[in-house]
């Protein structure tokens, strides 16, 4: 993506609208006749990390959010040219051709042991816990509840909460701008984590509220690792997080995982099934198969045009102490092609630590 440099942002009363001089929304937004309220002004992108209290818009949802602190995760991209999997599948492809019965077997690419992290380099790149924008939130195609906490427990199970307007964003994702509002972002935890510092850049400043915040929920707010995987040019992101564990009918284990299905193709594509393989250390290995996802069978513009990704949050939960997931998304393109887009393989591993407060003085 090119660097947006002094470019000037706009928010449409009725949504979303922004004006970003070289953001791949401003065709399809420009032309909006819609009242638009100016915003801010874009700031150069930095190669550093950005800090704490740094305003931006996201380059792929278009909301406005505000950086808390950085994570650095580790990118497991499987869009690499020869990695194993793809050899594999590349087999499979050919045995299918030569045994049309394999055609028939649901299972067949489940012989496919999915890769490890081992197989497939990793780079480190920088992830940012953010607050969204609330006037935003009704017009976005990105989970606004996507942050979950296993809480206390309660006669031997325990309680998920979800956190409104909080999400991960990689530095990729981040358009920095400036406002000369004094609370330019609105959330309940603005100004309980951020306080204005006049002639700072950026003219926000963390307190001490976040920094214990952060210290207190650390385990299952931070990201280490982000799965990547691209067919027929859809690319599937994942970043699982784990959650805890407690004493209930046994041990249960629980985990939640981010997806995010972008489009970067010129023909517009709708997600008409998923289908996962989870497996448990202890040898178990579930198939899940069913409609669209969270309820919906989304629609992906092309990359030209607006809409042209989704991103939600869901949850799975082991008995045992580790485990791994993988699966595909079965699209249908306009041109009323069907094919699979693979959901890269990732591990679930747990972590000894006890359950947190999610309230964490600050969620009253």
């Amino acid at each position: 993506m090119a660097t947006c440099v002094a470019g000037v942002l706009f928010r449409r009363h009725c949504g979303l609208a922004w004006i970003v001089g070289c953001n791949r929304q401003q065709s399809r937004n420009v032309a909006t006749k819609s009242k638009l309220q100016m915003v801010g002004k874009l700031a150069p992108k930095k190669d550093g990390k950005y800090p704490s209290g740094q305003l931006f818009v996201h380059s792929i949802f278009g909301y406005r959010g505000v950086v808390l602190f950085p994570w650095m995760a580790k990118i497991y991209d499987r869009d690499i040219p020869g990695n194993k999997k793809d050899k594999l599948l590349s087999k499979l492809e050919a045995s299918k051709s030569k045994d049309p019965q394999l055609n028939k077997d649901p299972d067949a690419e489940s012989m496919i042991k999915p890769d490890t992290n081992k197989e497939v380099q990793a780079k480190t790149q920088v992830y940012y816990q953010v607050l969204m924008d609330f006037n935003d939130l009704p017009h976005i195609r990105a989970e606004s509840e996507g942050v979950t906490f296993l809480g206390n427990r309660d006669q031997g199970s325990s309680r998920l909460y979800r956190v409104v307007g909080l999400d991960n964003v990689s530095h990729d994702d981040v358009l920095p701008y400036v406002s000369s509002e004094i609370q330019p972002i609105q959330h309940d935890l603005f100004d309980k984590f951020l306080e204005h510092a006049a002639g700072n850049d950026p003219p926000y400043m963390p307190i001490t509220t976040l920094k214990e915040w952060k210290t207190k929920n650390h385990p299952f707010l931070e990201l280490s690792e982000v799965h990547r995987e691209t067919t027929e040019n859809i690319r599937v992101t994942v970043t699982p997080f784990y959650l805890g564990a407690e004493s209930y009918e046994g041990k249960n284990y629980h985990w939640r995982y981010c997806v995010r299905i972008e489009n970067l193709g010129d023909k517009a594509v709708q997600l008409r099934e998923r289908s996962w393989k989870i497996f448990s250390i202890s040898g178990t290995l579930e198939n899940v198969k069913d409609r669209g996802v969270q309820g919906v069978e989304p629609v992906l513009s092309s990359i030209h045009a607006g809409h042209s990704a989704f991103q939600y949050t869901s949850h799975v939960t082991l008995k045992s102490p580790s485990g791994h997931m993988w699966g595909s998304y079965r699209m249908e393109r306009e041109d009323g092609i069907w094919f699979d887009a693979r959901i890269p393989p990732f591990s679930l591993e747990s972590k000894e630590h006890s359950n947190p407060d999610p309230h964490g003085g600050v969620f009253g």
